[in-house]
């Protein structure tokens, strides 16, 4: 694997900090927020000084019960080969579920939903890995996410599950420590043995980030400090393999340009750590390759079905409201549920943030009623549209009525964005809008 050193991941809100940083070798970019066509000043300065740019898809969705999207691997691809990239990197998880393969609604997620780690899962995932790397021009590496819920009567622990994951596609790795040390507080697993576990000859790169524990759930936030459990289990897999790069995840919460220079400085100290350490144990800084050929054998449809019904009374009880699917921890689903809610109201509020400033103090709560019910069908643009329309259908009265004034602030701001095209400014336009909401009143 080409080695690709220290990086951090690339965001517009610290872009300037990135580019005066010393000693950074490479970042990462969220694939779906970039446009080949017009892609940000600040990555093309990175690209003309060497730094090498790795797109990072969220929204493929590898783990769930339909096969890959062909729309969304021909958008990562055309990422790729406009950035020059090495890679792509995508996740193991599931982020919508429904839809035809189920005969239901077809539900998002907005977030990284765990895979069971089952043999029929591992069938879905690996069938979906192979599409995927057959469409993309470069290589495949795929991540491991950090989970609030376990599913019931799991078959593999989780670094059996990647082992067979990567010895029946040859797909790269993406090690996120920072998950792993999740999975460790909320669902009791040990790092050290999933790395024990792990193929280290096949990792791409390696993932750290902070986050923070409430009530005894661990939330990967990627909005704090990385702690110090963190580093150390960075130091554990840099004692067994010398990782081709490692790299900071910093999503919310920026901190000034020294202090995440400060976070880059400690990466590098656990891993000169683990490097001491491997040395001292009479490592040579690679692991032992393993050989793989890669099978071919598919996922049936009734293996898809049975899984896709699965992923979609999970998904349905975390952002429908309906009863929780039996062997989850209801409690623990809660928590899930509150936290995608959570999630929601942030990034519509960041992606439409008119809609804030117009509902003021009941933006949030008002956002956090709606999603109990509503689950997203589409991207949260989308969502912003239908959480807008679902207030404007409140009957006078109801505990989401809002007062006139606001809203007609709202209905002007949802006919404006709802249509294929912006509404016209011209006057004979809005004069014809104004005298048919007259008549329309009468």
């Amino acid at each position: 694997m080409r080695r690709l050193g220290t990086g951090i991941g690339w965001r517009p809100e610290i872009a300037d900090a990135v580019e005066e940083m010393p000693g950074i070798e490479w970042v990462e970019a969220v694939s779906e927020n970039l446009c080949p066509g017009h892609l940000p000043d600040s990555l093309l300065r990175l690209r003309e000084r060497g730094v090498t740019v790795v797109p990072h898809g969220v929204s493929l969705g590898l783990g769930g019960a339909d096969r890959p999207d062909a729309g969304r691997l021909a958008a990562l691809a055309e990422r790729a080969e406009v950035l020059g990239s090495p890679l792509v990197t995508e996740h193991i998880a599931f982020v919508r579920a429904g839809g035809a393969l189920t005969a239901s609604p077809l539900m998002e997620a907005g977030h990284l939903l765990p895979v069971p780690r089952t043999r029929d899962a591992l069938d879905v995932l690996c069938e979906n890995v192979r599409i995927a790397q057959d469409t993309l021009p470069v290589p495949l590496a795929v991540e491991n996410i950090a989970a609030l819920v376990s599913w019931p009567d799991e078959e593999l622990t989780e670094g059996q599950f990647l082992y067979e994951l990567a010895d029946r596609t040859g797909v790269r790795l993406l090690i996120d420590v920072a998950n792993l040390h999740t999975n460790h507080v909320n669902l009791g697993e040990d790092p050290a043995r999933a790395l024990g576990e792990l193929p280290l000859e096949a990792i791409a790169y390696v993932h750290v980030a902070g986050g923070f524990e409430r009530d005894g759930v661990w939330h990967d936030s990627h909005a704090h400090p990385v702690p110090r459990p963190v580093l150390d289990i960075l130091t554990d897999l840099a004692s067994r393999v010398a990782p081709p790069g490692v790299l900071l995840e910093r999503d919310e919460n920026f901190p000034e340009g020294d202090e995440l220079h400060d976070e880059v400085e400690a990466i590098r100290v656990a891993v000169d750590k683990g490097r001491a350490a491997r040395t001292a144990a009479g490592g040579v800084g690679t692991a032992p390759r393993v050989s793989r050929t890669p099978t071919a054998a598919g996922a049936d449809a009734a293996v898809r079905q049975r899984l896709g019904l699965a992923q979609a009374a999970l998904l349905s009880a975390l952002v429908a409201g309906t009863p929780a699917p039996e062997g989850f921890d209801r409690a623990r689903l809660g928590v899930q549920a509150r936290a995608l809610a959570g999630k929601r109201a942030d990034v519509v509020g960041k992606v439409t943030p008119e809609l804030p400033v117009i509902l003021g103090a009941r933006y949030r709560p008002a956002f956090l009623a709606y999603a109990q019910g509503c689950p997203m069908t589409g991207g949260y643009r989308r969502d912003a549209l239908d959480f807008v329309a679902h207030v404007l259908r409140a009957d006078p009265g109801d505990p989401g009525d809002v007062d006139p004034g606001v809203r007609r602030e709202l209905r002007e701001w949802w006919l404006e964005r709802s249509g294929p095209v912006p509404r016209s400014t011209r006057p004979g336009a809005r004069l014809a809008r104004a005298t048919r909401r007259v008549l329309l009143r009468r």
